[in-house]
């Protein structure tokens, strides 16, 4: 997500930084290079133009040139105006004054409609409240059946009915089924089209009509670049967008999309899909993602995925592990999937400070979401006796467990000695010297 543009940014800073004192012509030098990097990531040019003027406004008139760091103080304040770029209205999803919040979800074929529906689901059961999903689209072939599973994986009831129904009194009658059902939340899900057309605006007009939604969300494919804006300026014209929803983000290393839209159509983005599972999608805050961009992480969000993903009773178990020194492979292979579930590595990694300026420089097998996989495999040929004594495991086992995961037996002597140093460290960090050591570096 928006790795092509990142890698650019964090060159141009990367020069002003080993410069130390800076003159203008480096400044106009650097913004140069921004400008082009922006345009080349399909950002708006009109936008581009006004976040280039902007830093060159603020850098030129802070006395930046006499600064002391002055390469940072240009990081500082392109952080500060592309978040502001990036801010438009309200980006959280509003209630609405009584049950059910009514949520209507418009989009083209292929944007990603139906998914986003029940990822909103899912987000809105992680925070503690009920939905209902509602299929209001009787023209696509198996798209009840698309929203019936998926409603099946995220746990959350669907309402729909088969035959030829017009999909506004779909929407009314789903919408009375979650009153009936004292829901805090209604999902619409409504048809779409390969293109923005008059038959498909009256349907959403008259669903629009009918069931007075809280919230009119637009789903837009990030890979259509540019034409995401005349798709929302057509919507917003017709029936009024309260938010965004950018999806395929993961597959598109520009984004420029999504950092133009919501300053060109003054709509706001509310959500981010980055994956096609039912959890791969993010709140959208513009300060986390622009200092994602610029290569500066984005540690809330990394903790709130964890904090998601992480039981505290096994945190408690592993903490206890750990301090009496008998964490074993079982729990390793535990950590390694429950990291796996907050999602692709690549985007884990990303929101970790700094991590874009190493990221070339580490062995493309580190960041290989393959070799977790390899690791577990190799784990689950074990017996539950090797996993918890690993030392046991002469030639003989590592032949029988390399064949077993299809690896190589060099491959599980490798695992072992990174598990034999992991343990190494481990008890030294549970003695009485690494607890102190450690509570030193902690200023405790």
């Amino acid at each position: 997500m928006f790795e092509s543009l990142s890698e650019k940014l964090h060159l141009v800073f990367q020069q002003l930084g080993s410069k130390g004192r800076l003159t203008e012509k480096d400044i106009e030098d650097a913004l140069r290079e921004i400008r082009m990097a922006l345009l080349e990531a399909d950002v708006n040019f009109r936008v581009a133009r006004e976040l280039v003027a902007n830093i060159r406004e603020r850098a030129l008139a802070q006395d930046l040139l006499r600064s002391l760091t002055p390469g940072q103080q240009v990081v500082k304040i392109t952080n500060e105006e592309l978040t502001q770029i990036l801010t438009t209205g309200n980006t959280s999803l509003v209630k609405g004054p009584s049950k059910p919040t009514i949520v209507l979800v418009a989009g083209l074929n292929g944007s990603g409609k139906t998914t986003t529906t029940a990822k909103l689901g899912a987000h809105i059961k992680q925070a503690g409240e009920r939905a209902l999903l509602i299929a209001a689209d009787p023209h696509r072939p198996a798209a009840i059946d698309q929203l019936e599973t998926l409603g099946t994986q995220v746990g959350i009831d669907v309402y729909s009915r088969r035959g030829a129904h017009h999909p506004a009194d779909l929407a009314e009658e789903g919408v009375k089924r979650a009153m009936e059902l004292s829901v805090d939340w209604a999902i619409v899900d409504t048809a779409g089209r390969f293109q923005v057309d008059d038959q498909l605006m009256a349907e959403l007009e008259a669903i629009h009509h009918r069931v007075s939604p809280d919230e009119t969300l637009l789903v837009l494919d990030a890979m259509t670049g540019q034409d995401a804006i005349r798709v929302a300026e057509a919507f917003n014209e017709k029936i009024g967008v309260n938010g965004l929803v950018m999806t395929k983000l993961d597959g598109d290393a520009r984004g420029g999309a999504a950092l133009s839209i919501a300053k060109v159509t003054s709509i706001p983005i509310k959500f981010l899909g980055t994956g096609e599972r039912t959890d791969a999608l993010e709140q959208f805050h513009p300060d986390r993602l622009a200092s994602r961009i610029l290569g500066m992480g984005d540690m809330l969000s990394l903790i709130e995925k964890a904090e998601q993903k992480f039981d505290e009773q096994q945190a408690i178990n592993l903490d206890r592990k750990i301090r009496q020194a008998t964490f074993d492979l079982e729990d390793f292979a535990d950590q390694i999937r429950q990291l796996k579930s907050m999602g692709p590595l690549s985007q884990i990694m990303e929101m970790i400070p700094g991590f874009s300026s190493i990221k070339n420089k580490l062995p493309s097998k580190e960041l290989d979401e393959g070799n977790f996989t390899r690791v577990e495999s190799i784990i689950y040929s074990m017996t539950p006796e090797e996993r918890r004594r690993p030392e046991i495991i002469g030639g003989s086992r590592r032949r029988r467990i390399a064949k077993g995961s299809g690896t190589t037996p060099q491959d599980v002597n490798q695992l072992l000695n990174q598990f034999r140093q992991m343990q190494r460290m481990m008890k030294q960090m549970s003695s009485g010297k690494g607890r102190d050591q450690l509570t030193r570096m902690l200023g405790r």
